[in-house]
C-alpha cells in the first residue's frame, strides 16, 4: 500500500518535470517562430554563408541575454534553427498565408476572379513569373493579391498557361469561374493565338483580356514624344545628363554644391527608366528648375570629361529649354492617369473615364494662345541665360519625284515651325489612346455596364452562366425604379448602403456588378512583387531555392497577413509532423 502510494507520487512528479520542460520548449518555439517571421516581414536574409553568424542565430542570441530559459534551450536543442527547419517555419508561414487568401476567395456570394502575371528575371537569370488574383470582396470593394512567384521551364504561352493552371488547381479555385486576364504586350502573354490569354480563352471563353493601361500608356507616352525631334533630342540630353550624374562622382559633387549655393537646395538629376515612360515628369522638371547650375557645372568638367562638354554644348541650345518645356505638357498629364489607373481598386469604367478626362485637357492645349504662352516662356528663359536663340532645323528639299516642279513649302517663322511639331504630337496622343484602348473584350465589358444601366438585357448576358437573363432583366426595372444612376460607381454605391434584405432583392444585379469590377485595369500588382524580388534575391542571397523565394516573397509582401498569424496555431503545425517533436514540445493550446 505504501510502494502504491509512493509510486503515484514518483509518476506525478516525472508528469510535472515533463509538462515544465514541454512549457519552456513551447515558449522558446515561440522565439524561434517569432524570429522568422520577424526577418521574412522584413525581408532579411534570414542565415548568412556561416550559420552561426545569421540574423536568426543572432537576433536569438540578443533576446537569450538575461532569459536563462531560451539560453539554455539553444545551446540544448540546435536542430531547431538549423537552415531544414527554417526552410520548413518559413514554409508554413507561406502556406498559411495562401490558403487564407484561397478560403477568401472562395467564400464569395459568387466566385468570379481575374489573373494577373508578369515575368522577370531574378539577379541569378532565372525567369520568375509572379501570380496575382483579383477578386471583389463582400463589400463590393475590388481586391488584388500576390500568391506567389514561380519557376517556368521556358517562357511560351503555353508553358505560363499551364503554370497558372497548376496554380489554381493548387488552392482549389475552380477554372470556370475566371472572368478576366490583364498581362503586358509581349507576344508570349498577349499573343492572339499562342500567348496565355488566348491558351486559357481556349479552356475558358470568358476569360475577358485587357491589355494592361499602365504598359499602354507607356507605349502612347513613347509614341508622342517620338514624334517631336525637338522633344524627343531634348528628353536624350536629359537622360544623357543623368548618366553622367551617376557615373561620375565630381560631377555629381559640382552640381550638388552649385545648385546649393543657388537655390538654397538641389534636386539630384538621374537618368531616364528606358521602359516607364510616364514617370519622366520629375527628370525634366529637375532640369529646368536649375538649368543654370546645370550649365554652370558642365562648363566646370569641359576640359576633362568630353560628354561633359558635348552635353555643354546641347544644353546651351534654346532647342532644349522649348523641347523640355513642351514635353512637359504631355508627360505631367500622362503621369496623372498613370498613378490612378494602377491603384488596385480602379475599374475599367474608372479608367476610360479618367482616360476621356486626359483627353480633353490635352485637346485643350490644342490651341495658338497656349503654343504661344509656352514659346514665350522658352525664349524669355533662353535670354535670360544667354543660350543660343531657338532656330528652325535645316530644311531639306524634297526630291522633285515627290513634288515635281512644286515649290517647298517653309515656315515663316520658328514659332510656327514647332506649333506644327507640338501639334502633331498631341494628335499622334489622341491617335494612340484610340487604337491602344480599342480592345474586343473591353467592348464585351462595355455592353455589360450599358446593360446595368439601362436595362435593356440582351444576348451578351446570355454567355454567363451565373447570370439569368429573366431574373435580371426584373431586378433591374425594379432597381431603376427606386435608384437613378448615370454610372457603375453610383450601383456600387447603393448596393452598399442597402440593408441586408434589400440587397438580396438585387442579387443578379450585384452578380453583374461584380462582373464588372473584377476585371483588372493594369499589370502593377506584379510589378510590386518584382520590388519584393528585387529586395529578397540580392547578389549575397543568388543561390536562394525556388520554394525558400517563394515564401519569403508571401510573408514579405502580405505583412499585415502575416502579422495577424496566430503563433501557437504555426507551431502546433510544426510540431505535428513527428512523434519526437510531440515529446519535445507537447501540445499547444
Amino acid at each position: 500500500m505504501v510502494y502504491a502510494q509512493k509510486g503515484k507520487e514518483v509518476d506525478a512528479l516525472l508528469s510535472s518535470a515533463v509538462a515544465k520542460q514541454q512549457q519552456e520548449a513551447q515558449y522558446c518555439l515561440q522565439n524561434v517562430v517569432g524570429s522568422v517571421m520577424y526577418l521574412a516581414r522584413q525581408g532579411l536574409a534570414i542565415r548568412g554563408h556561416d550559420t552561426k553568424d545569421g540574423n536568426l542565430i543572432q537576433l536569438l542570441k540578443f533576446k537569450s541575454k538575461g532569459d536563462e530559459c531560451l539560453s539554455r534551450w539553444l545551446s540544448q536543442y540546435r536542430d531547431y534553427t538549423s537552415p531544414k527547419v527554417q526552410n520548413e517555419i518559413l514554409q508554413l508561414l507561406g502556406n498559411t498565408i495562401v490558403r487564407e487568401i484561397a478560403a477568401s476567395i472562395q467564400s464569395l456570394p459568387v466566385l468570379q476572379y481575374s489573373l494577373i502575371i508578369d515575368g522577370t528575371k531574378d539577379i541569378s537569370g532565372t525567369e520568375q513569373e509572379s501570380i496575382c488574383l483579383r477578386f471583389v470582396d463582400h463589400d463590393l470593394v475590388p481586391q488584388e493579391v500576390f500568391v506567389g512567384l514561380y519557376q517556368v521551364p521556358g517562357t511560351t504561352g503555353a508553358e505560363i498557361a499551364k503554370a497558372a493552371l497548376d496554380v489554381l488547381q493548387r488552392l482549389n479555385i475552380r477554372l470556370s469561374s475566371l472572368r478576366g486576364q490583364t498581362y503586358d504586350g509581349a507576344a508570349n502573354m498577349s499573343g492572339k493565338y499562342s500567348g496565355v490569354q488566348a491558351e486559357l480563352k481556349k479552356m475558358q471563353p470568358l476569360a475577358l483580356f485587357v491589355h494592361c493601361g499602365a504598359h499602354c500608356l507607356n507605349l502612347i507616352t513613347e509614341a508622342a514624344c517620338q514624334a517631336s525631334p525637338v522633344v524627343r533630342d531634348a528628353l536624350q540630353w536629359v537622360h544623357e545628363l543623368g548618366t553622367l550624374s551617376k557615373q561620375s562622382g565630381k560631377f555629381k559633387s559640382l552640381f550638388s554644391a552649385t545648385a546649393s549655393s543657388a537655390e538654397g537646395s538641389s534636386i539630384s538629376l538621374r537618368p531616364l527608366c528606358p521602359t516607364r515612360w510616364t514617370i519622366r515628369g520629375k527628370a525634366i522638371t529637375a532640369v529646368l528648375s536649375q538649368y543654370e547650375s546645370v550649365l554652370e557645372s558642365l562648363e566646370h568638367m569641359v576640359s576633362s570629361n568630353v560628354k561633359a562638354n558635348g552635353l555643354f554644348e546641347r544644353f546651351e541650345k534654346g532647342n532644349t529649354v522649348l523641347g523640355l518645356r513642351l514635353a512637359l505638357l504631355v508627360v505631367d498629364d500622362m503621369e496623372c492617369l498613370n498613378r490612378s489607373i494602377q491603384k488596385r481598386t480602379e475599374t475599367i469604367s474608372g479608367m476610360k473615364e479618367a482616360i476621356g478626362c486626359v483627353r480633353s485637357s490635352l485637346a485643350e492645349k490644342r490651341n495658338d494662345v497656349k503654343f504661344h504662352d509656352i514659346f514665350d516662356q522658352a525664349t524669355q528663359m533662353v535670354d535670360a541665360l544667354g543660350l543660343e536663340e531657338i532656330k528652325m532645323p535645316h530644311q531639306r528639299r524634297p526630291p522633285k519625284r515627290y513634288s515635281g516642279d512644286a515649290s517647298q513649302h517653309c515656315p515663316k517663322t520658328t514659332e510656327e515651325h514647332y506649333r506644327a511639331e507640338f501639334y502633331h504630337m498631341l494628335d499622334t496622343v489622341d491617335m494612340q489612346f484610340q487604337e491602344r484602348f480599342t480592345q474586343s473584350d473591353l467592348n464585351v465589358l462595355e455592353k455589360l455596364e450599358a446593360i446595368l444601366l439601362s436595362g435593356d438585357v440582351d444576348e451578351t448576358v446570355d454567355q454567363y452562366p451565373e447570370l439569368s437573363t429573366h431574373s435580371l432583366k426584373v431586378q433591374l426595372n425594379m432597381f431603376h425604379a427606386k435608384y437613378a444612376c448615370k454610372s457603375s460607381d453610383e450601383v456600387v454605391t447603393f448596393l452598399r448602403e442597402m440593408t441586408t434584405e434589400v440587397r438580396g432583392l438585387f442579387d443578379q444585379v450585384e452578380t453583374l456588378v461584380r462582373l464588372l469590377l473584377v476585371n483588372p485595369v493594369s499589370s502593377a500588382e506584379a510589378e510590386r512583387s518584382f520590388s519584393a524580388l528585387r529586395r529578397l534575391k540580392t547578389w549575397l542571397r543568388s543561390t536562394m531555392t525556388q520554394v525558400r523565394l517563394n515564401n519569403a516573397a508571401v510573408c514579405h509582401v502580405h505583412q499585415t497577413k502575416l502579422d495577424n498569424l496566430d503563433i501557437d496555431q504555426i507551431c502546433q503545425q510544426f510540431v505535428s509532423v513527428s512523434d519526437r517533436r510531440r515529446q519535445v514540445f507537447g501540445t499547444f493550446k
